[in-house]
This record gives C-alpha cells, sequence and structure tokens, in this order.
C-alpha cells in the first residue's frame, strides 16, 4: 500500500478521493486551505506554501511519499472590462492552480529520485482542451499548463520509474461546478453532454485510485478524459 499525498482533500472530488484511497488501504496525507478533520492546513495563494506543506506531510508519512496528487483549485470569475480584479484573478488562480502543483511535483521528482520512483496523478480539467467561458481564461491557462507539465514530468523521467498522469474532468456535481451550472444554466449546458449528466466526484476518484496503484506504467504521460463525451479528442 502507498503513502499519498493528496491536495484538494476536504470537499467534493478531493473528498471522495481521500475516501476511497484510505478504503483501498492507502495511508492518505490530505491537505485544504483550511486544515482540520486530519487535513493539513496550506494555503497555496500564499507564496511557498507547497514547500511548507511537503515537509509537514513527509514527516506524517514518516519519511515517505509514493504518490502524489494535484487536486486542489479554485474556479473564480474574472471580467476582462475590470483591469485589477482581472490581473488579480490570474495571480490567484495561477498560484493555487498551477504553481502550488509545480512545487509540490519538484519536491516529489526529487523525492521519487531518491527512493525507486513515484507516481504524480493531476488533477486538470476538460477546460485544459477546449477552454472555458469568457470569464475564466486563467482557469483553461492554468489547467492547460497542467497537462502540459504532466507530459514533460513523464517524458523527463520515466527512465527513473518516475511516472505522471493526467485526468480531465468535464462538469464534476461538486461545489465549484454546481454554482457555475446555475449562473450558465443548467439545462443549455447539460444538452451538450452526451452522456445527460455530469460526473459524480466518486467516477474522477476511482480514476484517481486507478492510476494511483493499478495503472500501468506505459501509461505515463497519458490524459483520463471523464467528460461525458461532451469534449473527444
Amino acid at each position: 500500500m502507498a503513502n499519498i499525498l493528496l491536495t484538494g482533500a476536504s470537499r467534493g472530488i478531493g473528498a471522495a478521493a481521500r475516501t476511497l484511497l484510505a478504503k483501498a488501504g492507502h495511508t492518505v496525507v490530505g491537505q485544504s486551505t483550511a486544515g482540520g478533520d486530519g487535513l493539513i492546513a496550506a494555503d497555496f495563494a500564499q507564496p511557498r506554501a507547497a514547500d511548507a506543506l511537503w515537509a509537514q506531510a513527509l514527516e506524517q508519512a514518516g519519511g515517505r511519499i509514493d504518490v502524489l496528487v494535484n487536486n486542489a483549485g479554485v474556479f473564480e470569475a474574472a471580467d476582462i472590462d475590470d483591469a485589477d480584479a482581472f490581473a488579480d484573478t490570474w495571480a490567484r488562480s495561477i498560484a493555487i492552480n498551477l504553481q502550488s502543483a509545480a512545487d509540490l511535483s519538484r519536491h516529489a521528482v526529487l523525492h521519487f529520485q531518491q527512493h525507486g520512483g513515484g507516481r504524480i496523478i493531476n488533477v486538470a480539467s476538460r477546460a485544459g482542451h477546449r477552454g472555458d467561458s469568457p470569464k475564466h481564461w486563467h482557469y483553461a491557462a492554468a489547467k492547460g499548463g497542467m497537462l502540459a507539465m504532466t507530459k514533460t514530468i513523464a517524458r523527463g523521467y520515466a527512465a527513473q520509474n518516475i511516472l505522471a498522469f493526467a485526468i480531465t474532468p468535464g462538469f464534476t456535481m461538486t461545489g465549484m461546478a454546481e454554482d457555475y451550472l446555475a449562473s450558465r444554466g443548467g439545462d443549455k449546458l447539460l444538452a451538450d453532454i452526451p452522456l445527460g449528466r455530469v460526473a459524480d466526484a466518486e467516477e474522477v476518484a476511482e480514476a484517481i485510485r486507478w492510476l494511483a496503484s493499478d495503472a500501468p506504467a506505459s501509461l505515463t504521460g497519458a490524459t483520463i478524459d471523464i467528460n461525458g463525451a461532451s469534449y473527444v479528442r
């Protein structure tokens, strides 16, 4: 069984993954912004928060982490006609959605190089492929960056048994998606999903569980789409 560091573990996909991974016998060290419920508090909007989290998680895991799951994210609107708010939202989005994942992945790669390998799972988004709404340029850009980072890590370190995978959910029934569906007209958006419904958090969690333990090494560099065929490649 593996020691797994999971970010964004307090709700939605992260909470479902935490439950499923623990049920499968793994030791899960979880993070949330506020902490509590056994989670380590780390606010990724703050510089170097990921560095402090890695140190705490490594100590809690007894000095060994086998799998990193970068799941933490934020989804906030930014109007292009407000320069200050636009810049602030972009900075916050990149810090939380991309930079924290990059910082933790850097620590993971260095750690895995010393321990015979490991796995990184980046929870990106369908938006990283097809873009998002006019108020969410930053989100699509950050998630697209996460996908490129995943491929780069996979190509650069596979020979050292360091594997990297990405998951790109479409709408998933979490707090972020529910707010977005309500603001954009749920019926219209659901009509764009051939399956006829958004994904459950548990479906994405199952993909995380599989990638963390059962996925073959040759899958490294791959992206798994979970979007009800609303975007196919």
